[in-house]
């Protein structure tokens, strides 16, 4: 209930026990009272001061209200203000919809406007052309009337020449019910189109109500902006790493550059997720013209999963490196999807391949390096080495199945023996490290010399 109203209930109440208590005053008399006016004139003061104090009361209870109304009041303007701004960003993000839906409706409408002229058209030289028979028919028959009595012979060959127009009147009106009927069919397809794209309109509205992101396609200037960003130069190749938040991107940077993580100019390594900020680091070799970009971990705080391609850029990268470490998420997925929107070439890595090998072993009862059976020890490796090869790539098969992307290579490497290649050192043990370099590097190099890019 409104202040007003309640207001309005209390107002009669107040001034009807105002009223009474007026009338119980009794009026001067110049006579004596009795012991009976002084009484009543008592009961009276009693019954104004009461009335005095309802009224007091009544007016305390009318300030709370007041105070409660304007506290309320207070509150729902709070409220419509924040309805105001979530509606004005619901109106920004349904007027880009409806832009891209107008320029979709007024493509499908301009086809059907083809179309129809090319049917009218079409039409319209069949009428005529069918005049002109009908025309030239009327005048033959004419001029055969006119012959008639003059000879059979010249009936027969009016008669001939009637039948030929005839004829040709059928195949002109055949013509024209076949140019009608491709007329309609391109009416139709375009009436379909239509349908389809208030379809693709109404599923978009419906998406964004639900509140699922609609994908974002940068603008030109986003462009311009993301490549002054990343400092982006036309005779460099620039690698992003990029992945869930610890998964070692820095570690491999690091190992692409060939440094160890505590060298000077070496990106920051930790447990928890150290880059907070993408950060550029030109290749230690002068003759590679190469750009490595260490990207913050997605799945944070920072950097949500949905947010993450758009938000990092990586559309203006010439490659991207998926790293992960664990488990191959669905923000790894997300940035494979995006990156083929952008022809961007893409390579999923596993890193930690030493420490994942050493935990599979320890699960099948090896005790640790002082454990004296080299034997043993060799055959557990294998076999474990084996079996960590043979689970990671099913399991990213699967899961870019489960996502409609083609298959492709998972790159299984230990940032250690990674760092001995770039070094011109032998490594002990390899799986994927060789492979990878040669990969990238050769990628580099043909877009480069094809002059693919961003």
């Amino acid at each position: 209930m409104g202040f007003f109203s309640v207001l309005a209930r209390c107002v009669p109440t107040v001034l009807s026990v105002a009223s009474s208590v007026l009338g119980l005053i009794p009026r001067p008399n110049k006579e004596n009272p009795s012991v009976a006016g002084v009484q009543a004139r008592q009961d009276a003061e009693r019954e104004k001061d009461k009335a005095i104090r309802d009224l007091q009361s009544v007016n305390d209870r009318i300030e709370e209200m007041k105070r409660k109304y304007k506290e309320e009041r207070e509150e729902a303007d709070a409220r419509q203000e924040k309805l105001k701004r979530d509606a004005a960003r619901t109106a920004d993000d349904m007027e880009r919809m409806k832009a891209q839906m107008k320029a979709q409706t007024d493509e499908a409408i301009l086809a059907a406007n083809r179309a129809e002229a090319r049917a009218k058209e079409a039409a319209n030289d069949a009428k005529e052309e069918v005049a002109k028979l009908t025309r030239e028919a009327r005048e033959a028959r004419e001029h055969t009337q006119k012959i008639q009595e003059d000879a059979q012979k010249a009936t027969a060959a009016a008669m001939e020449m009637a039948e030929k127009a005839q004829r040709a009147a059928d195949e002109q009106r055949r013509q024209s019910e076949a140019a009608k009927a491709r007329a309609e069919e391109a009416a139709r397809k375009a009436a379909e189109e239509a349908k389809k794209a208030n379809e693709a309109k109404e599923e978009a509205e419906r998406r964004l109500k639900e509140g699922i992101q609609p994908v974002v396609t940068p603008t030109p200037a986003e462009l311009a902006a993301a490549k002054r960003r990343i400092q982006y130069r036309a005779d460099c190749f620039h690698f992003a790493v990029a992945g869930i938040s610890g998964s070692g991107k820095s570690s491999l940077v690091n190992a692409f550059r060939g440094l160890r993580s505590r060298q000077a100019g070496a990106a920051a390594v930790g447990i928890t997720e150290t880059t907070i900020h993408m950060t550029r680091y030109p290749d230690d070799n002068p003759d590679n013209p190469f750009v490595w970009y260490d990207i913050p971990g997605a799945g944070t705080l920072r950097c949500r999963d949905w947010q993450y391609f758009n938000d990092q850029g990586l559309y203006v990268f010439d490659c991207i490196i998926v790293l992960f470490d664990n488990r191959f998420t669905m923000t790894d997925v997300a940035i494979l999807v995006n990156a083929r929107r952008f022809n961007i070439p893409t390579y999923i890595v596993r890193s930690k391949a030493d420490q994942h090998i050493s935990n599979v072993m320890m699960d099948m009862g090896y005790e640790g390096d002082d454990e004296e059976d080299v034997e043993r020890r060799d055959i557990l490796y294998k076999a474990a080495r084996k079996q960590f090869i043979d689970n990671t790539r099913k399991s990213v098969k699967d899961n870019l199945e489960d996502a409609n992307l083609p298959n492709q290579r998972v790159y299984i490497v230990s940032n250690s023996t990674l760092l001995s290649i770039v070094l011109n050192r032998t490594p002990k043990k390899t799986i994927d490290e060789v492979d990878l370099l040669n990969d990238l590097f050769n990628e580099a190099y043909r877009r480069r010399r094809t002059g693919q890019g961003v």
